[in-house]
């Protein structure tokens, strides 16, 4: 395999160079834009007017069909970079082509870089002093190749007119020029330089090179794109190892290599969204620390602490629904036989069983496909969120007596009516671990953070700790039967008493629209209202016609109408300004990033961090219980505790990697950092005031003020 990977590399540019010779398809237009096979290619400008001796920034931009790609400047194991010829009057010149940081496209045993979507290639056009005011005329010629599966050449001429002022406007000239709004959008993508203090060095081993970067902060996700092509096997996996003030980087050198150069150079991807320009020297780079050995009692005492989390949890706010129908359905078995009664617990562990295991498979399953994730992540999502306020808004309809569910599926048939108990338990189950992902009970946090960082295995072990802790008190209550006889007889009143369960239903409803309107605004909050709507027509024609065939199928359509309505919405959601959820609800909290909290701390003051969410219920509790008291406020000020606010509601892969950092995958996390200490004290997840003072009277006095160190954030 290795003889015939280096020729496996160069297949897909010979077949273009092939195709280029023979059918190589050249496009003449007086135009800023062409469309040729399967992209569409363009000239945009910052501005709409050049003068002498200044200079504008402009960009070849490539809209692509899904699928095919273009590449970055070592486009890796084939293809081949866009390349522009320029025709300019005299005393304009164009400089090269700056590319943006790419993404890894893997085919079979090759890896390529390149862009997919949607791409631009940003240049600096120079004016010379000389130049004469009028219209200048600047001709490009275009050569690019784009792929999929196949290869194909493409070439365009592209003309634009650019209008030469005699002098330079007073003020700058507004950014109008051709396709502005593309150079805004994709121009600032351009890789940073590596901040001051931030060092690189690598060293040769064996197998390729071990990249050592100090960013000042524990780095978890790191990809590192080389310059020059044949120094590294582009497919081999780079393994990140995290340290206390950075990473290292496992690197694969290309089966080729026989001299190891001089330096590393490319760009580095940090966290998926923070990219910098590297040039890495040879140096002494300290082996990485071998991963703790596996513990047995390690695992057995965080699957104890997992447990009582699990038990903990059935008392948090969020579970509160659930516990409802639980008693309402234990009521309605009292007199069912002790065998049926253990049935149905053990088919409402079972449904917390499956629910946990297929979440934690899930998670694990994006985590290997390179996404960040936490505890709770599902409810960053807008169609979650959605359907979930739907499925509820549903069931409490038929809690209050709109329609009965149980009429509608025994006209289906007997035998799924013998079935309807069973069910029930199980996707009661289901819907506890659902409801149950927004809150993180005492003893959770640690005990995730650490089955998140450890082997498959390991973290199904914990996980499921934890879910027979949340199933545990329902189930203890079906095995004791001597506990079902101190239930009450059934009779009329089971009917108010459903009735009355439905009120916590439609509160936790109110708390998901809330949820909706903070994160993503009111339009948004209409379009789930008419969803409501909808399922209040639907839960109409259920409760009027409950027998008949015609009215369940008229309900499924209208319940199909607010699926649709959650997915058109959830496209508007994600495209709704980030600021629409201020990230502070007190005027002395500021929106936390790792940049603020670092300057807070070389500036001596003492800082504490709220990560939450508005979907995190505990962490509402919190902030009103202990954050938002006076005489926390009051500790606060007195020690000078710069206040950041670190909000999770929306995908955010900083914060994510920030609570990775700190072992925790979930919110709440609450965090006080000290000046001149590497590692922050990480207070309990269920706060009270004393707490909190406690832990803020023990700081070392700073002379910072407060306010003067926000300032010097901005």
């Amino acid at each position: 395999m290795l003889e015939t990977l280096p020729a496996l590399r160069h297949v897909r540019s010979v077949f273009a160079v092939v195709v280029a010779l023979g059918s190589a398809l050249q496009m003449r237009a007086a135009s800023d834009s062409a469309d040729a096979a399967h992209v569409h290619v363009q000239l945009v400008f910052r501005k709409a007017e050049l003068y002498p001796g200044g200079g504008d920034h402009g960009g070849l931009y490539f809209k692509l069909e899904p699928g095919w790609h273009v590449y970055w400047s070592n486009a890796g194991d084939s293809g081949e970079p866009p390349r522009i010829k320029w025709t300019l009057p005299a005393g304009i010149t164009a400089g090269p082509l700056q590319f943006l940081p790419p993404r890894r496209l893997p085919l079979g045993p090759l890896m390529d870089f390149g862009y997919e979507n949607e791409v631009l290639f940003p240049f600096k056009l120079d004016i010379g002093r000389l130049v004469k005011p009028g219209t200048a005329i600047l001709d490009a010629h275009v050569d690019w190749l784009v792929c999929r599966e196949v290869c194909i050449p493409g070439r365009a001429a592209l003309e634009i007119s650019q209008k030469v002022l005699a002098a330079a406007p007073t003020a700058g000239g507004p950014d109008d020029g051709p396709g502005a709004d593309i150079w805004k959008r994709l121009a600032a993508l351009l890789p940073d330089a590596l901040p001051n203090g931030d060092t690189a060095v690598f060293q040769a081993t064996p197998a390729g090179f071990r990249l050592a970067v100090s960013t000042g902060r524990r780095e978890t996700q790191a990809v590192f794109f080389p310059e020059d092509q044949d120094v590294l096997d582009n497919p081999a996996p780079q393994s990140v190892i995290p340290t206390a003030t950075g990473f290292v980087l496992d690197l694969k050198k290309d089966a080729n290599l026989t001299t190891n150069p001089a330096q590393l150079k490319g760009v580095l991807e940090l966290s998926g969204d923070r990219n910098y320009e590297l040039t890495a020297l040879p140096g002494t780079v300290a082996a990485p620390p071998a991963p703790a050995a596996f513990s047995f009692g390690a695992l057995l005492s965080t699957a104890f602490f997992a447990f009582l989390g699990g038990l903990l949890l059935n008392l948090m706010p969020c579970v509160f629904p659930v516990l409802f129908l639980k008693g309402l359905a234990l009521v309605n078995s009292g007199s069912e036989a002790r065998h049926k009664l253990r049935a149905h617990g053990f088919v409402y562990a079972l449904g917390i069983l499956v629910s946990f295991w297929a979440l934690v498979a899930l998670l694990l399953g994006l985590r290997a496909a390179g996404a960040t994730l936490g505890w709770g992540f599902q409810f960053q999502s807008p169609v979650f969120l959605s359907l979930m306020a739907g499925l509820l808004f549903f069931l409490g309809l038929s809690l209050a007596g709109q329609f009965e569910i149980g009429l509608t599926l025994t006209s289906a048939g007997g035998s799924l009516a013998a079935k309807q108990g069973y069910a029930g338990s199980f996707f009661t189950g289901v819907l506890a671990v659902v409801v149950a992902t927004p809150c993180t009970a005492p003893f959770m946090g640690t005990a995730i953070g650490y089955a998140l960082a450890q082997p498959a295995a390991v973290t199904f072990v914990v996980f499921t700790a934890l879910a027979l802790g949340l199933a545990a008190p329902y189930v203890a209550l079906t095995l004791q039967p001597a506990w079902t006889r101190l239930l009450p007889k059934p009779g009329a009143w089971m009917d108010i008493l459903k009735q009355a369960i439905s009120v916590p239903i439609f509160a936790t409803v109110i708390w998901l629209a809330w949820v909706v309107a903070q994160a993503y605004g009111s339009a948004v909050l209409v379009a789930l209202l008419s969803g409501f709507l909808l399922l209040a027509i639907a839960g109409w024609f259920l409760g009027r016609w409950p027998a008949k065939r015609w009215a369940t199928i008229v309900a499924a359509v209208f319940v199909l109408f607010v699926v649709g309505i959650s997915i058109f919405a959830s496209k508007k959601m994600m495209a709704a300004p980030e600021n629409l959820n201020p990230a502070e609800a007190h005027a002395t909290w500021q929106p936390w990033s790792a940049d603020a909290v670092e300057h807070a701390l070389a500036a001596g003051q003492p800082i504490f961090v709220d990560f939450t969410a508005s979907w995190c219920l505990s962490c509402q509790v919190n902030e009103r219980v202990a954050l938002d008291r006076p005489e926390v406020e009051a500790a606060f000020a007195k020690a000078n505790v710069a206040l950041f606010r670190a909000d999770w509601t929306r995908e955010d892969p900083a914060i994510t990697q920030e609570l990775t950092a700190l072992g925790r995958s979930g919110v709440p996390v609450y965090a006080l950092y000290t000046p001149g200490q590497n590692d922050p004290q990480l207070l309990p997840q269920v706060l009270t005031p004393s707490i909190v003072v406690d832990a803020v009277s023990k700081l070392p006095r700073s002379s910072t003020p407060v306010r003067a160190a926000a300032s010097n954030q901005q």
